[in-house]
């Protein structure tokens, strides 16, 4: 009964402990249902096969359900799961043999009483808790760039000093037993302490997991809102312009009443203001067309609306081509976030103008983005390169410059900013890899 809560307890921590690692690394090509009957299948075997002590079996079936569960349910091709069933398998046996190594070290008593069942538990726990560790590390290191999901600072590094509390606890108790003469009551709590310690690290672990989804769920729907919200505007902007054509149209013939009277009088020179005046009514003008992605030139037509209408000069020289590598959700915070920083620069100042232009680089795989506006202040602060901001919440500023130099970075790039003291103006220069 004894080995068969030990196999059942191992197996259920190394099943968790590959469901995490497949979903890190691999995109699923199966519903979560399917995934789990079939991982709750060959375990199920492995378990009734482990009873039988038979450690060569039980090493290759291991390694064959693990690939069987990766190739599967996961788009990954045989050699390729083959090799991670191989990874896991060794990495497993290295946790056990460090553990058995650093008990042997420090409690040498500890393997001559394995026929307690509760030195058999902590052995389990103290191994899979170091497993767990390093394929949580693993994960990382060889985490697939392609996944939408993989978005993770270097805080998950933080997160290794829990499991590795845990051993050390753990291998304290484990002396202590070793040392001092124990109640065999005692000896359960600590094995009941381990249990506890891990189902501990498997929820920490699991909600940490869960807060980065809905974080990168929560900035995926921000930014969904920021381009509907750009997009929505664009249109608005053109079914106003269209609407003031028709209209333009519809009383067109009596522009050309009012030309026919001025033409009777003789009075060449009011017909020339008249006419001038209707061609450069903005009734006339061609449809805003700034570049040839439909996103981006949404984007620029908000705020070429939004500088109109605050009297600030807006030029902008988007070459074809250069955005193309963009997706549309580094696209969107990366332009709106520079036009944002800019239109928040130029407040209160005369005359203010925004430039902002693409270029390619010749013979080099790179995009010059470049963005120059009015500024009457030095934003940076002195002695240091670090930006003053003009907003009056100090402590929730700079999340836009942030966004843009991650951004920046996930294109392998460069940003440079520089303020230029004779014309009063603030300039970006970004340059970033084309990435097929």
């Amino acid at each position: 009964m004894e080995s068969i809560i030990s196999y059942f307890l191992c197996f259920i921590v190394e099943a968790i402990i590959v469901v995490q690692y497949a979903s890190h690394l691999f995109n699923a090509k199966r519903t979560s249902g399917n995934r789990l009957t079939t991982l709750c299948a060959l375990y199920t075997i492995l378990f009734i096969v482990s009873l039988f002590n038979n450690r060569p079996i039980n090493m290759l079936l291991y390694l064959t359900a693990n690939c069987i569960f990766l190739s599967t349910q996961y788009e990954v091709n045989y050699r390729f799961a083959l090799f991670h069933s191989v990874l896991l398998s060794a990495v497993m046996g290295m946790c056990e043999l460090i553990i058995y190594y650093m008990m042997e070290r420090f409690t040498p008593r500890f393997f001559a009483q394995m026929d307690q069942f509760y030195n058999t538990i902590i052995f389990i726990l103290c191994s899979k808790l170091l497993f767990f560790a390093i394929i949580y590390l693993l994960t990382h290191i060889l985490k697939n760039p392609k996944k939408k999901n993989q978005h993770y600072d270097n805080m998950f590094l933080l997160l290794i000093f829990i499991p590795a509390t845990a051993i050390f606890i753990m291998l304290t108790f484990v002396s202590l037993s070793d040392h001092y003469l124990l109640d065999p009551n005692f000896n359960w709590l600590i094995c009941l302490c381990g249990l506890f310690l891990l189902i501990a690290n498997l929820l920490v672990f699991g909600v940490y997991q869960y807060t980065q989804t809905k974080s990168l769920e929560y900035t995926e729907m921000q930014l969904l809102l920021q381009k509907e919200c750009a997009l929505t505007d664009y249109y608005k902007m053109l079914h106003s312009q269209s609407e003031n054509q028709s209209i333009l149209i519809h009383d067109i013939k009596k522009h050309l009443q009012s030309i026919e009277m001025l033409n009777e009088e003789k009075d060449h020179e009011k017909i020339s203001l008249y006419i001038q005046q209707l061609l450069l009514s903005s009734e006339l003008k061609e449809r805003s067309r700034i570049c040839d992605r439909e996103l981006l030139n949404a984007i620029l037509s908000r705020y070429q609306r939004i500088c109109s209408e605050r009297n600030i000069t807006f030029h902008a020289d988007i070459r074809k081509g250069t955005t193309d590598f963009l997706s549309d959700s580094d696209l969107t915070p990366l332009f709106c976030n520079l036009l944002e920083n800019a239109l928040e620069a130029i407040r209160s100042i005369e005359n203010p103008y925004i430039e902002i232009s693409t270029s390619k680089r010749e013979h080099a795989p790179f995009v010059l983005l470049t963005v120059i506006n009015s500024c009457r202040i030095n934003p940076f602060s002195n002695h240091n390169e670090s930006l003053q901001t003009t907003k009056p919440d100090k402590r929730n500023h700079g999340f836009g410059l942030k966004s843009i130099r991650k951004i920046v970075e996930k294109y392998e790039g460069e940003i440079q900013m520089y303020y230029h003291e004779e014309t009063l103006t603030f300039h970006t220069v970004i340059t970033l890899k084309r990435i097929s």
